[in-house]
């Protein structure tokens, strides 16, 4: 059993994460990457079913990435824990429990597509986190492949400042290296072998032109730079190195780089990119919360986050990431939300479905434990006499439903117990029982992420499942609200009475899908003054307001786009109450909603079809059909891409509806636009 290289420098440690849209190839880049740092010694592939971090039966049938999984790899003497998240739509909630605990990212896009709407989502998520990213622009050996096109999507669609630090030499089926602008040579790709070149003669003005204009970009945003570039009228590689790496780690650019995973062809300077230009555990801000700041230091009291649970044949892994403390095998550690200590039986370095173990774990890194029995993902794993609680990943609202039943009455209870794993595990997923039917649903992302669920169930449990049609989750909003309702709650029962008087006005909220993330949207404000209504009151009525979103007025669906003022007050000396005031606000709201107009809103999802161009006509009707409305359409040689959006509901069955109007040769993909009503609601 080895120790941990807990005395390692945190500069040399790197946790990234591989971002891509689904199909632009980054499980490939990840195996390349393992295979060229020794973690494995036989290229994996996708279609072979032979991928070392799609180990999942579903990933190796499917041909996609379901789950996020790490391994630990060594390159250039640092110590890279890399994550491969998924890039299916349905499963963004994997990515966002990971993004949450990395410290940068590889955003793969394919040359042909550049920027697709799942690049688009996951690139926002990471945003939002921070993080600092590389970009890799893969396939650059199919046809219609366009490094500058790719480039240009960069700058457009995510609106970032990206810098090319490599040209493509070929093209196509031509493609047999890059040139490197950093240090300005040729590197080369031999029956997948790397030779260093001097540049060809063809490209060696071109490479001269883009260096000029990559030394001047970064001159104008690093101020060190800009005092060389200004005596000498150029930058040395050392200076632009240095400071492509200070402004990837600041976010104001996004370093590029191109190759062809699949052939072998620019994983290793990938690989010295990831160590050159993306943070280290010591680089990145302190994480800060309410009353206290962590840094990466081992000496520092013990604080780990949980951002994944996994039920595997050996027993239940915990995987956190260690952002202050060591963790040491044997220790006691106290799962802050949930108010219970647990004790870390043993520690783990990760290595997709293989483990090898630790006696210890410092900050900075990320570890998978075996002990904890009930923490969950977004749990804090912290020492017991130093209790911090730090803020978990946010969870998605689910959007469609399935009723699921037990074939047999013998398997009931197994099912029961295996959909509250389930849930464990993947908070996205939510089980509950409908009150007038008394059908147990199963709510997810989409129909592939039930369909994933439920296909679980049925192999590891060996429970047999009847699954219903799938069902919207629809939303109620308020188009027109009250103002000056006043509510008193007033409660006598014998003991201890409850008082609270309360007036609010409710109004309705507008909220942008885009830039919230799909969250559902309140706002809660208090204009009371005089001490009318004391904080801590202010506080549940607010609390109450929440517990009245939960079901509507039309037909018990979430509330969303609501902002509530809490304008007026009062209390009594002995029978107000924090219990009062959230019931107060609770029956409130209820009885403003009912008064208020509602409507009910559906989701909505963006399509991206890929077709034939002589199927467009068809394309376009189908569309039509499904309530859909064409934002862009857009010609790419033979075939047309189709960006259009459509409710959820239109959307069940149509993968094969679409294949059967273009041949077999139609494609999709799509992402959550938001709600908006139905027509004639």
């Amino acid at each position: 059993m080895r120790t941990n290289v807990s005395r390692q420098s945190l500069a040399t440690v790197r946790n990234l994460g591989i971002l891509a849209h689904v199909d632009a190839g980054k499980t490939t880049v990840t195996e390349r990457m393992l295979f060229l740092t020794g973690m494995t010694h036989k290229r994996g592939e996708v279609h072979d079913g032979t991928t070392v971090t799609d180990f999942d039966p579903q990933e190796r049938e499917r041909g996609i990435t379901i789950f996020a999984a790490a391994v630990a790899c060594e390159w250039a003497g640092h110590r890279l824990t890399v994550i491969d998240t998924p890039g299916h739509v349905d499963f963004s909630d994997e990515v966002e429990r990971s993004l949450r605990v990395l410290d940068g990212a590889v955003g793969v896009f394919d040359a042909v597509a550049g920027v697709e709407p799942q690049s688009e989502s996951v690139w926002r998520r990471a945003d939002r986190y921070g993080v600092p990213r590389i970009a890799f622009v893969n396939k650059m050996d199919r046809v219609g492949a366009d490094f500058g096109m790719a480039v240009d999507s960069i700058r457009e669609r995510l609106h970032a400042v990206p810098l090319a630090v490599q040209l493509p030499i070929g093209a196509e089926d031509g493609f047999a290296g890059v040139v490197d602008l950093v240090r300005m040579r040729a590197l080369l790709w031999v029956a997948g072998a790397l030779t260093v070149a001097p540049i060809p003669a063809e490209l060696s003005e071109t490479a001269r032109q883009h260096r000029r204009e990559l030394e001047e970009a970064v001159a104008e945003r690093y101020s060190a730079a800009l005092d060389e570039f200004y005596v000498r009228s150029a930058l040395s590689d050392e200076t632009l190195a240095a400071a492509l790496r200070a402004l990837t780690l600041t976010g104001e650019i996004v370093v590029v780089l191109c190759g062809a995973a699949y052939r072998n062809i620019g994983v290793e300077p990938l690989l010295d990119a990831v160590v050159a230009y993306l943070p280290s555990p010591s680089d990145r801000p302190p994480v800060r919360g309410e009353g206290f700041e962590l840094t990466a230091d081992p000496a520092e009291s013990l604080v780990a986050l949980v951002f994944k649970v996994q039920a595997t044949g050996t027993g239940r892994l915990t995987f956190v990431r260690v952002y202050a403390g060591t963790l040491r095998k044997g220790a006691s550690v106290l799962d802050v939300g949930a108010g219970r200590t647990e004790r870390i039986g043993r520690i783990l370095r990760v290595q997709a479905d293989r483990h090898e173990e630790l006696e210890e774990a410092v900050a900075g890194q990320i570890v998978a434990v075996i002990g904890p029995k009930s923490a969950r993902p977004g749990a804090t794993l912290c020492a017991p006499e130093t209790p911090v609680l730090l803020e978990p990943p946010t969870v998605s609202d689910p959007v469609v439903s399935v009723a699921v039943e037990a074939r047999t009455a013998a398997d009931a209870e197994r099912l029961a117990t295996a959909l509250a794993r389930m849930v464990e595990e993947d908070p996205s997923l939510v089980v509950r029982t409908d009150p007038e039917s008394g059908q147990t649903l199963l709510s997810g992302m989409g129909e592939l992420h039930l369909e994933v669920a439920v296909e679980k169930i049925r192999r590891d449990r060996g429970i047999g499942i009847a699954v219903g049609r799938p069902q919207v989750a629809y939303r109620e909003t308020v188009m027109r609200g009250v103002s000056g309702l006043r509510f008193r709650h007033i409660k006598q029962s014998g003991g201890p009475g409850q008082f609270a008087d309360i007036v609010i006005d409710v109004e309705p909220l507008v909220v942008d899908a885009e830039s919230s993330g799909g969250a559902v949207e309140f706002e809660f404000h208090s204009t009371v003054t005089g001490g009318r209504v004391p904080e801590e009151y202010v506080r549940a009525v607010q609390a109450g307001c929440r517990d009245a979103l939960a079901d509507g007025p039309i037909g018990g669906h979430p509330v969303i786009g609501v902002r509530v003022t809490l304008t007026d007050g009062a209390t009594h000396p002995v029978d107000s109450s924090e219990r009062a005031f959230r019931a107060a606000g609770r029956l409130a709201l209820r009885e403003a909603l009912r008064t208020s107009e509602m409507a009910l809103l559906e989701p909505l999802l963006e399509l991206t079809v890929t077709a034939p161009e002589e199927s467009l006509g068809a394309v376009l009707g189908d569309l039509a059909a499904r309530r859909g409305r064409v934002l862009d359409s857009v010609t790419r040689g033979s075939t047309v891409v189709v960006t259009a959006s459509a409710p959820l509901a239109e959307v069940f069955g149509y993968a094969t509806r679409l294949r059967s109007r273009t041949q077999g040769r139609g494609t999709f993909t799509s992402r959550p636009l938001g709600y908006d009503r139905p027509p004639g609601r």
